[in-house]
């Protein structure tokens, strides 16, 4: 739900923190920055009035004094009001960014969906930096232009309340306008931020994807589809653009309306010795500061119109509650490796008529090595995931160590049940800096010992630096391969009670895998290990094998147990047998595997 006004203010007001003393010190000096500057007309109607006219030079000199140490004062607290003004603004944009940075660590695989990568970077980047420049305005501009108004209207009434009236026709004139003009960009503006989530997650796609796109040569495919969302973003904003253009003319109107009827006025008054030449020229120069500070408040409005939107976007990642929390007293310590599934049901989507897993009930020892394996879209990863708490179930509930997963500590434990996911990623850095996330303070020895469990070290002893060779980003210069097997390595330095491999050694040959399974037996016997597979040489040595189909168990038995009882696990394993590798014919379901 989108957040009101009101809520959104409070929601960013907190993170100005300790940015409020800058905050309020920019209003004040930019207080009396005006004071200075309105002051300084006056002063030159007394040097015109009483040393000019009157031909005395040493008041033009008194006076002069006066106005250049106004003139340096506004200066000085002009300079003052500035660096407050930066320093509080960038501050709190900084603070934004970490709030919504740590949120979004919080939130679980629904909660990222829900914004989608894309919006999330638009978040964090355009729409922070139009919350940025409107906090700096209205902490500066936006106190400046009201008070520069208010002031200059005051000295205009106390020279002349007569010729003074003009003023208020103007100001109605000039509100009417923009609250129309206002209304209807700003709808506008709400529209062009859901544009630009378009066109990040157009360029996202694509980088990441690049090797693909030239390989199918679709690179004139992606340029359509990234024109289109700039072609889409580019006419927002000149509809925006060229409704906010009439501000202008509208002001000049009134600019040169007032001019001329004061000049009117005002002859007519010297004329009558009402007024003085002196006193003229200072409603001038009052005139142009109210005029300009109404143009001043009609960007303040404009940029406004744009961080209101902004605005209630950053409040909305701000505000997003994860799906998953810790329980009140979490339980922080996992007693072994045993998963228990008890009648467990789950959908990604609440409303969904047919439930991605349905009824699963299974009890796996600590120590156990359990295969899984099943057609595309069977629920294979979605099962796993549900171990480490990725997801909640809807029903049911899953154990490890004897305990229900909600009721752990999360943190402790995905440090108890390490994940390797099909789709390894490698962070820019060394080598040894990627195997450390698995342990921040583990030695090189650590990290090669866990290397040579995986059969990573073969590869990376045969490297120019070894240990310290750096990875470029996402792994870049390195093979899937040899990509997957750091990311084992990675979870094996977590020391973990649980160890799950989401197929991932499909990017390694066979005699690999085999090497890898039998390093995981040397090395790791007493944690729990579960390997999703599309291949049946791959899980045929586990102690048990969980077939899967269509969200639910098929078969769960060894490998020699299920060749007699399941007809699915027979079909994919005569299938391989014969030379086709690929099991997804015997699938009976096309639906979302969680990955």
């Amino acid at each position: 739900m989108t957040p009101s006004a009101l809520s959104t203010i409070k929601t960013l007001g907190r993170q100005v923190k300790q940015y409020k003393k800058p905050s309020l010190l920019t209003p004040l000096f930019v207080t009396l920055e005006v004071v200075m500057e309105v002051l300084i007309p006056y002063v030159t109607a007394a040097i015109i009035d009483r040393g000019i006219t009157a031909g005395d030079i040493s008041q033009v000199l008194f006076y002069g004094a006066i106005m250049v140490a106004l003139a340096l004062m506004s200066l000085l607290f002009g300079v003052l009001a500035g660096k407050f003004a930066a320093t509080a603004s960038t501050g709190f944009a900084a603070n934004l960014r970490d709030a919504m940075f740590a949120n979004i660590q919080t939130f679980s695989f629904s909660n990222i969906d829900k914004f989608s990568t894309a919006g999330l970077v638009t978040r964090m980047t355009t729409d922070v930096t139009n919350v940025q420049n409107a906090y700096q305005m209205c902490t500066r501009i936006a106190v400046r232009a009201p008070l520069t108004l208010l002031c200059s209207m005051f000295m205009c009434f106390f020279i002349n309340a007569q010729i003074s009236v003009v003023f208020l026709g103007a100001l109605v004139l000039l509100a009417l306008a923009l609250a129309l003009l206002i209304s209807r960009v700003s709808r506008i503006f709400k529209q062009v931020f859901e544009k630009y989530d378009d066109l990040n997650a157009s360029v996202q796609e694509n980088v990441s994807a690049i090797r693909v796109v030239k390989a199918f040569v679709r690179e004139g495919y992606e340029n359509g589809k990234f024109s289109k969302a700039a072609v889409n973003l580019c006419n927002l904003f000149v509809k925006a653009e060229s409704i906010m253009a009439l501000n202008s003319p509208i002001m000049m109107l009134v600019v040169y309306g007032c001019i001329i009827a004061i000049s009117w006025f005002g002859a007519h008054f010297i004329v009558a010795g009402t007024l003085t030449t002196g006193e003229l020229t200072s409603l001038f120069s009052y005139v142009m500061s109210t005029l300009m500070s109404l143009m001043m408040l009609s960007m303040i409005f404009v940029m406004l119109t744009m961080s209101i939107a902004s605005g209630k976007r950053i409040a909305e990642v701000l505000e997003e509650k994860p799906d998953l929390t810790d329980p009140q007293a979490p339980a922080t310590q996992v007693k072994d490796g045993s998963i228990d599934f008890c009648n467990v049901s789950f959908s990604y989507y609440k409303n969904s008529e047919k439930p991605t897993l349905r009824d699963i009930e299974l009890h796996i020892h600590s120590g156990e090595t359990i295969g899984v394996i099943g057609g595309t879209g069977c629920g294979k990863s979605t099962l796993v995931s549900l171990i480490s708490r990725l997801y909640d179930v809807d029903s049911g509930s899953v154990s490890v160590g004897g305990l229900d997963v909600r009721r752990y500590d999360m943190e402790a434990l995905r440090n108890q049940v390490a994940v390797v996911l099909q789709k390894n990623v490698l962070f820019t850095g060394t080598i040894l800096d990627n195997l450390r996330w698995g342990k921040e303070d583990a030695t090189e020895e650590e990290c090669r010992q866990a290397c040579v469990a995986a059969c990573a070290d073969e590869f990376i002893q045969r490297l120019p630096e070894g240990y310290h060779t750096r990875i470029e980003q996402g792994g870049a210069n390195v093979s899937g391969g040899q990509k997957q097997r750091l990311c084992i390595a990675r979870a094996l330095l977590k020391a973990p009670k649980v160890l799950i491999l989401d197929d991932s050694t499909s990017a390694v040959d066979t005699a690999t895998d085999a090497k890898i399974r039998r390093a995981f037996r040397q090395h790791i016997p007493g944690v729990t290990k579960i390997i999703i597979s599309q291949r049946v040489s791959s899980v045929q040595d586990a102690d048990r094998i969980l077939v899967m189909d269509d969200g639910a168990v098929s078969g769960f038995d060894t490998h020699e147990g299920l060749l007699k009882s399941s007809d699915i696990y027979r079909e994919i394993y005569e299938t391989q047998q014969g030379g086709s590798g690929d099991f997804d014919e015997a699938s009976l379901a096309d639906g979302k595997d969680g990955e």
